[in-house]
């Protein structure tokens, strides 16, 4: 018998409708759109406006849009996991929400939150249980809306993130096809660098921390930079090491949509031409736990089965790493 890998099979997205161009920053805080474009690639990002939404309504339309697209009867789902770092409310999972919305009644869920790394830790998450035999429909899905933890006064950081959703479908495969191999690493002095101070255990939320604008996100820049260049280069060429790849051996790279510096950086380091480089950062900005399947779900028309992808990320704890996955269909 053939052994089990578990492989992509469908894929769902979703954007709000509201965009927040440069130019409308440019009314808001003291930039333009040369230097947010020259600096970060990014040119717009969507924000979920609507109140009394969050995270859940984004992973939900961007669930059923995977229902749709695949014909797939929700109840036939084993397990939901929500990778987010900016779920409904504390401690109430916002998978379990997710999961009950879409009629998903025979699922367990959760949330997975690794700061931008999260969708990328819950491929890993999701392969493990499909691997296992144990599971064969496991819904992964990468949401964020990052406009509630942003300072809109912040030029350093509300440049940078949108809100958006997409999903995945993990199934069993004997073709050989799926995820190929991982390496994932973490480094805790990155807690110091990229951040939300208030709201947690530390420092739970009161009058003096709203008052100093401590739940908003804080990034040290020029530090989280450096980092995410070196690492996220050094474990896209590793893993390809490891599988005695050649850049002509790579059809994609799937890279966390966080500056456009970080991802050239990141390609050239792999060798690679440009063609072969998702990217969408320009239409929806940082979304976090969204970048990855959401890139799935632009590029989706032009992946064929049998591609060869490598998924790369970097986000806030220190967490990073990288993917190998080969493509299982057609469109």
């Amino acid at each position: 018998m053939s052994k089990i890998t578990a492989a992509i099979t469908a894929v769902g997205a979703y954007v709000p409708e509201f965009v927040l161009s440069n130019k409308v920053l440019e009314t808001m805080v003291d930039t333009n759109d040369e230097w947010i474009t020259t600096r970060t690639g990014i040119k717009e990002r969507r924000i979920l406006k609507e109140e009394g939404k969050g995270t859940s309504f984004l992973a939900i339309k961007a669930a059923q849009d995977l229902l749709n697209k695949r014909g797939l009867d929700p109840k036939e789902i084993d397990l939901i996991i929500v990778a987010s770092a900016t779920p409904d409310m504390p401690v109430a999972a916002t998978a379990c929400f997710v999961a009950s919305e879409i009629g998903a009644v025979n699922a367990f869920s959760y949330d997975l939150q690794a700061a931008c790394s999260s969708f990328l830790y819950g491929m890993s998450t999701a392969a493990s249980y499909i691997e296992s035999g144990r599971y064969k429909k496991v819904l992964l899905i990468g949401a964020d809306k990052m406009s509630s933890i942003i300072d809109y006064t912040d030029r350093t950081t509300c440049i940078i993130f949108g809100d958006g959703a997409g999903a995945v479908l993990f199934e069993p495969n004997q073709e050989g096809l799926g995820l190929q191999d991982e390496y994932l690493r973490t480094d805790g002095v990155g807690r110091e660098f990229l951040k939300i101070e208030a709201g947690g255990s530390i420092l739970p939320p009161s009058e003096e921390t709203v008052k100093n604008k401590q739940h908003f996100v804080h990034q040290d820049g020029k530090t989280v930079f450096k980092f995410a260049v070196s690492n996220m280069a050094d474990v896209s060429e590793k893993i390809m090491q490891r599988n005695q790849m050649e850049h002509d051996d790579v059809n994609w790279l799937v890279p966390h949509q966080a500056n456009k510096r970080i991802i050239d950086a990141t390609a050239n380091r792999m060798k690679l031409d440009a063609s072969k480089v998702m990217m969408n950062i320009h239409k929806y900005g940082n979304t976090t736990s969204a970048t990855l399947p959401l890139l799935l779900s632009d590029y989706e028309n032009q992946l064929k089965k049998g591609d060869n992808l490598i998924f790369a990320a970097f986000g806030g704890g220190f967490t990073w790493g990288a993917i190998y996955l080969k493509w299982a269909y057609n469109s």
